[in-house]
């Protein structure tokens, strides 16, 4: 609701309380000079009196009235203005914090995404390194293998070359034993 809507609404509620009274206090003083027992004289006497009296309390509770529509007014005003000025606090403070929370999380994130850039960069570089010493050591089981089968060559090749002399000999013992066999 709107000030304007507060305040017509205080004035329709102050002059439907007036109204009531006034309206109440007339039917009751009529129907007590009504219902009693005088002559016409005395009524009218009576409806008069009753009628500066109605005139009277209206006047009174008129400005009695006023009086209190301005205090609600008056407290109206002031509660909500200290309503506008707590909800104007209120959202300040909560922008800050939103504003602070916001700034928090992000310096988290970007935290941690420079940790994960600095431990993916550890992590390629210890698997760079990783890999030249798996390389290295590859190249130099290599080296060793091709040495040993070097060795292994070259001592085959001796074998054979002993082995090849050997059966040359030995062919040429069992052709001199024939030989002798026949010979004999």
């Amino acid at each position: 609701m709107t000030n304007q809507e507060n305040k017509t609404n205080d004035n329709i509620n102050a002059k439907d309380f007036l109204i009531g009274s006034l309206i109440g206090s007339i039917v009751g003083a009529s129907v007590a000079l009504l219902f009693a027992p005088k002559s016409g004289k005395e009524v009218r006497q009576d409806i008069n009196k009753g009628a500066n009296e109605v005139k009277e309390k209206a006047l009174v509770y008129k400005d009695k009235a006023l009086e209190k529509s301005d205090e609600f007014k008056s407290y109206a005003k002031d509660r909500t203005a200290d309503i506008q000025q707590t909800v104007t606090e209120k959202s300040q403070d909560f922008q800050s914090k939103f504003n602070e929370t916001k700034k928090n999380v992000q310096d988290k994130i970007n935290e941690t995404t420079e940790e994960l850039k600095k431990k993916k960069a550890a992590m390629k570089s210890d698997a760079d390194d990783l890999q030249e010493d798996v390389e290295d050591v590859v190249d130099a089981k290599a080296e060793e293998v091709k040495a040993k089968a070097e060795a292994a060559k070259d001592t085959a090749e001796r074998k054979a070359e002993a082995a090849k002399d050997a059966a040359e000999k030995v062919k040429e013992a069992v052709k001199e034993g024939a030989e002798d066999v026949k010979e004999k």
